[in-house]
């Protein structure tokens, strides 16, 4: 409001004050350590590797993270998902 002659209206403050809070509760992404691998460790998993197994192959790798820490970021990833999902193939 810049000036005292204008009027108030409920209906745009409203809506500024609720895009304002839209802004402030999204979520950042922090970068993970694992983002390095990405490539890797889908490749190994489509293979088979278990969570244990890319836990130890990034030890080597002087990583050193637990293997479920590895199942939440892997979970998260959209080609995973499509491979563990395929869409099925409608008629025609």
């Amino acid at each position: 409001m810049e000036t005292h002659d204008e009027t108030f209206d409920a209906q745009t403050e409203v809506a500024r004050i609720r895009s304002r809070r839209a802004v402030a509760r999204r979520k950042h992404y922090r970068k993970s350590r694992l983002d390095r691998y990405r490539a890797e460790l889908v490749a190994m998993r489509r293979a088979g590797a278990s969570c244990a197994d890319l836990a130890e192959w990034l030890r080597i790798h002087r990583c050193r993270i637990h293997r479920s820490s590895i199942d939440r970021y892997l979970k998260r990833l959209p080609e995973l998902h499509r491979a563990e999902f395929p869409l099925l193939e409608g008629p025609g």
